[in-house]
């Protein structure tokens, strides 16, 4: 059995709110419970804050990507604690936009991710870490060739992981 960190409820929704260079400026008691830093500790830092050392760097890539061309975007994130513990969420990334539609931040939502899910995303993840120590583009094309053999974008595989390994 996998180490799958800790583990959140069932109606667990972490929730922030970041400006355009990703800072927080808001976050939500589920926020500041799993990831055990105060309000006082991320208010103003970058949202990396929460980045665990196992997540591939092009996972983040994809997600400035969507989110940078006012689209969502779904992704499966490892992040870790102050404690130096991590858990797993399922993230949903929104631009904020103003009443003209400029978008002025980025908003956040996660929630429990399928355990089987993160079993799969586990070795992919950690191969696209050890492929990064050669080129981000060698971990993106490992991704690339997922996508192209499920034959699905992103957030459709992302879905597919979450619904269909239930």
């Amino acid at each position: 059995m996998i180490d799958l960190g800790i583990e959140l409820s069932n109606s667990t929704l972490i929730t922030s709110k970041t400006d355009l260079q990703g800072r927080i400026t808001y976050c939500n008691k589920d926020f500041i419970q799993y990831s055990g830093f105060s309000e006082q500790e991320v208010f103003g830092k970058p949202h990396n804050i929460v980045r665990h050392q196992d997540m591939p760097r092009v996972v983040f890539k994809t997600l400035w990507k969507y989110i940078r061309n006012g689209e969502e975007v779904f992704a499966f994130v490892k992040n870790k604690t102050k404690d130096k513990q991590y858990y797993w969420v399922l993230a949903n990334v929104t631009p904020s936009l103003d009443a003209n539609n400029n978008t002025i931040g980025y908003y956040s939502v996660r929630r429990k991710p399928n355990p089987k899910a993160i079993e799969k995303i586990i070795p992919l993840y950690a191969a696209m870490v050890a492929a990064e120590k050669t080129s981000l583009e060698a971990s993106e094309a490992l991704l690339n060739t997922i996508l192209n053999e499920q034959n699905l974008p992103y957030n459709e595989w992302i879905f597919s992981m979450q619904e269909n390994l239930a």
